[in-house]
């Protein structure tokens, strides 16, 4: 089942504010086009550019939370896909290629940033979302499919 991009954010540096777009271009083996994790000056990539290169997260999790989506500091939030099966594989959000890495472990750095006193870490415990790296470079956009390769894959 197809997901969507509800919405997209990047920071131009670590522990900046994040910023909503509705385009942008995503860059293979860097990050997405204007985020701290293309350039390397992520808290999680600092100096090694490509480390970790775009983040994911469902926006289910967030009603009643208490968080909103830029507080996340996830770089797209999506809706309709089960981001745990694809790490491993390979999908296609708008134009650009990805593969699933990892889950995203939730942390407080989230919580302190956005000023919140609630742990992001404890509310989004085991919905941390999606680690992923760019293979095919690519414009996505806010509303774009997310295609995930067929069952079986």
């Amino acid at each position: 089942m197809n997901g969507t991009v509800v919405a997209i954010y990047v920071c131009p540096f670590a522990g900046g504010q994040m910023q909503h777009v509705e385009t942008v271009e995503a860059i293979a083996g860097a990050g997405l086009m204007g985020d701290r994790y293309a350039t390397g000056e992520g808290s999680f990539n600092r100096n090694r550019q490509g480390k970790r290169q775009v983040t994911l997260i469902n926006a289910i999790f967030f009603p009643n939370s208490g968080f909103d989506y830029p507080d996340a500091r996830r770089n797209i939030v999506t809706e309709g896909v089960e981001l745990m099966w694809l790490i491993g594989r390979e999908f296609r959000i708008g134009q650009a290629r990805m593969r699933g890495l990892k889950y995203c472990d939730p942390c407080n750095r989230p919580s302190k940033l956005s000023g919140k006193e609630q742990s992001f870490q404890e509310v989004f415990f085991d919905r941390g979302g999606l680690v992923a790296e760019i293979i095919e470079s690519g414009v996505i956009k806010v509303g774009n499919l997310i295609i995930p390769p067929p069952k079986g894959y």
